[in-house]
C-alpha cells in the first residue's frame, strides 16, 4: 500500500475508491455498470493531482524528494538498462552499500553507472545506511570512474542522499578528504559524465558525485548545501524546539528546488516528472531519464576530450552568483 504525504491526502480517498470499483468490476466479470463512474472519478483525480502539484512549496518539494515510494537508483537501473553488472569495493577498506556502481548498457550504449542507494524497508535501509556514504563509498565511486576512463566509457551518476555519513568512524577514515579527492579527480576524468539528481541532493555527500558535464534534476528533486532541518537548527533553534513552519522557512531561504537552481545556472536542465511525481508512475519517469541519457551521451561524444575537460572546468569555475550591498 502506497504512502501519502499530508498534501497528497485529498488524492487518497479518490484513488482508493477507484481501486475498489475496479476490483468490483473484475470480480463481477465485467457485469458491473461502473465503467462510466470510474472514468469520471479518474478524470476528477487527474485534475486534482495537477492542481495540487502545480504550486508546491519548497518544503513540500523536500517532502516529495524524500517520499518513501519514490524510485531509487536501483529502481531506475532495473528499468532503463539492458544489462547491469554491479562492481564492489574500494580496494582499501570495504564495500559501502550506500553507493552502488557497475557497468551497464542503455539503449545499446555502454556506460558506467554510480549512484546513492537508500534502500527499501527498515532492514535494507540499515544495510544501505539510509543512503549516507562512508569514505569507502566515495573511494569506490572514484575507482569505478577511473576504470570507465581507462576503457573510454561514459559515466552516469544518480544523486539521492541526505548527505555523507557524519559518524566518528567515517571521520577517522577521512570523510572530508575522500569527498575533496573526488571533486578534484572527477573534474579531470576525460569521458562524458552526466549527473542526475533523482531525489535528495544533500551537502558534500551529493557534491562528491555531481562533478559532471551535465548536471540535471528531476522536477521534484532538491539540491542543497544543507537540509532545511539542519539549517533551521543552526539559525533558529531554541528551548522551545523547532516546528514545520521553521523547516518551511528554511527551505524557502535555501533556494533548493530545481527551478531555483536552474535560475542560478547551477544545473543545466529540469526533467519533467509524471503528474503526481515520479513515484506515481516510475515507468514514465524512467523513460524520461533513459531518453535524456542516450541523447546527451551521443551529443557529448562528439566533443573532443580536451575540449570536454575545458568546458567542464569552465562550468565549475563559473558556478555561483552573489550580490554586494554597501552600508
Amino acid at each position: 500500500m502506497r504512502a501519502y504525504l499530508d498534501f497528497e491526502k485529498p488524492l487518497e480517498e479518490l484513488e482508493l475508491k477507484i481501486a475498489e470499483m475496479q476490483e468490483l468490476q473484475i470480480s463481477s466479470n465485467g457485469l458491473s455498470n461502473g465503467t462510466a463512474d470510474i472514468s469520471s472519478l479518474t478524470e476528477t483525480l487527474e485534475n486534482l493531482r495537477k492542481e495540487i502539484f502545480k504550486n508546491l512549496t519548497p518544503w513540500q518539494k523536500c517532502q516529495l524528494a524524500r517520499h518513501p515510494d519514490r524510485p531509487y537508483t536501483m529502481d531506475y537501473i532495473n528499468k532503463i538498462t539492458d544489462t547491469f553488472i554491479e562492481l564492489h569495493g574500494d580496494r582499501r577498506f570495504s564495500d559501502d552499500l550506500a553507493v552502488v556502481g557497475g557497468l551497464a548498457t542503455i539503449g545499446g550504449i555502454s556506460v558506467l553507472i554510480v549512484g546513492h542507494q537508500k534502500g527499501r524497508g527498515i532492514k535494507d535501509r540499515i544495510i544501505r545506511n539510509f543512503g549516507q556514504p562512508n569514505p569507502e563509498g566515495y573511494r569506490k565511486a572514484l575507482r569505478l570512474m577511473k576504470l570507465a576512463q581507462r576503457f573510454d566509457i561514459p559515466i552516469v551518476t544518480f544523486i539521492d542522499t541526505p548527505g555523507a555519513y557524519p559518524g566518528i568512524g567515517a571521520e577517522e577514515r577521512g570523510q572530508a578528504e575522500a569527498i575533496a579527492v573526488n571533486l578534484m579527480e572527477i573534474s579531470m576524468i576525460d569521458v562524458p559524465i552526466i549527473s542526475l539528481v533523482i531525489g535528495e541532493g544533500g551537502s558534500g555527500g551529493a557534491l562528491a558525485l555531481s562533478v559532471s558535464d551535465r548536471l540535471v534534476m528531476l522536477e521534484h528533486s532538491i539540491y542543497s548545501v544543507i537540509s532545511p532541518e539542519g539549517c533551521a537548527a543552526i539559525l533558529w533553534n531554541s528551548d522551545k524546539g523547532l516546528n514545520q513552519e521553521d523547516f518551511a522557512k528554511a527551505a524557502e531561504a535555501l533556494k533548493l528546488t530545481a527551478k531555483d537552481l536552474l535560475k542560478f545556472d547551477i544545473i543545466d536542465t529540469i526533467l519533467p516528472e509524471p503528474p503526481g511525481g515520479a513515484h506515481a508512475d516510475p515507468g514514465k519517469a524512467s523513460i524520461t531519464l533513459k531518453n535524456y541519457i542516450i541523447e546527451t551521451i551521443k551529443y557529448l561524444r562528439k566533443i573532443p576530450r580536451k575540449q570536454l575537460l575545458k568546458n567542464r572546468q569552465k562550468k565549475l569555475r563559473t558556478i555561483g552568483s552573489f550580490s554586494e550591498t554597501r552600508p
